[in-house]
């Protein structure tokens, strides 16, 4: 096949004036010439066409594509290799683009019209924002963060009722609380460790992103002590995959359960009673579903709980409503365990 310059100009979006000028500095020499001197392209002409293309995308002059393709001796291959990546790079940063633009849009439509102030803050938080999580990850924080932004203040304001208390960060008392706060930061960071980890230091380290009403730097410090003392307990007996693989603690189903129990306990109802079963059944499922239904890690779970004070401070039933609730199970299957 060849082609006549026009074709070939109409067929690849260039221009003929680009063609002439390709042939006159000699970049793009045609291979023949018709009887009546019309340039001809054949198949050659037109791999190497494209391979002027691509580098001209990639952002080379001219002046160093001639010596480049003959020093690769025009392997298209390779410089098609160079052009999808480029290609690539080019999409992943147009879609980076996209999703921050439409997180700004976002951000500034949940509110009054934005004022310079808005614009020069908002602008600040997403750079920040970008230099710690992907465009999906701050759209994932910003969905996560609303739905779980009302149970956020009274946990703070209990928090603050504690530090200015005295409470110490390592009392059993300030347990229920870290547990309560490790649940929402799960909920908010979908139970990623390294996301987290990213979030703590961005915290930290940008004053930018700490909202007016949000924990200040001395709660966030002060609740963390007490949430790395569960951690610590938790790791003597679970791996970090092992905590990956937990799902979110149920614990609103758990503690309306447990103040069933509660009061089924106090009316001196037996553990062998179908309701106290049914309400044993009910939280079995839980935890099943809790543990990824492994049985060996419900049981490394099972095990750290009953090792570690630090943990039964922190759980939903009280010591005497778990031990109900253990006898209960006990009477259904031996070698029944519970959860927190």
């Amino acid at each position: 096949m060849r082609l006549k310059v026009g074709e070939l100009a109409r067929r690849t979006g260039l221009t003929v004036r680009t063609l002439h000028h390709y042939d006159a500095i000699g970049l793009l020499v045609p291979s023949a010439r018709s009887e009546a001197g019309y340039r001809l392209y054949d198949a050659t002409d037109i791999g190497r066409l494209h391979a002027i293309q691509a580098l001209r995308l990639l952002g080379l002059p001219l002046a160093d594509i001639d010596g480049l393709l003959a020093a690769q001796g025009g392997a298209l291959p390779d410089i098609l290799r160079r052009q999808i990546v480029s290609l690539d790079e080019q999409i992943a940063q147009a879609t980076a683009l996209r999703e921050r633009l439409g997180l700004l849009e976002q951000r500034l439509s949940d509110g009054d019209p934005p004022g310079p102030q808005d614009w020069l803050a908002t602008l600040a938080q997403m750079s920040t924002y970008a230099r710690y999580f992907s465009p999906a990850e701050v759209q994932s924080l910003m969905t996560n963060g609303k739905a779980v932004a009302a149970l956020w203040p009274p946990l703070i304001a209990e928090v603050t009722a504690c530090m200015a208390g005295g409470v110490p960060a390592d009392s059993p008392q300030l347990q229920p609380l870290a547990a309560r706060w490790m649940t929402l930061i799960g909920l908010w960071m979908e139970s990623n460790f390294d996301r987290v980890t990213r979030w703590r230091e961005m915290y930290r380290r940008e004053p930018v992103v700490r909202l007016d009403n949000g924990p200040s730097a001395e709660l966030i410090a002060y609740i963390e002590q007490a949430i790395g003392l569960r951690m610590a307990a938790l790791l003597r007996h679970l791996s970090t995959d092992d905590l990956a693989r937990l799902g979110q603690p149920p614990d609103d189903e758990w503690r309306q359960l447990a103040h069933e129990l509660a009061d089924l306990q106090a009316r001196g109802v037996a553990p062998g009673d179908a309701a106290v079963q049914a309400i044993a059944r009910s939280w079995a499922q839980l935890f099943e579903a809790f543990t990824d239904h492994d049985p060996a890690l419900a049981a490394r779970l099972m095990q750290a709980m009953a090792a570690e004070p630090v943990l039964q401070a922190g759980a939903v039933a009280t010591p005497a409503v778990r031990d109900y609730l253990l006898r209960a199970m006990a009477l259904a299957r031996p070698d029944a365990t519970t959860p927190p």
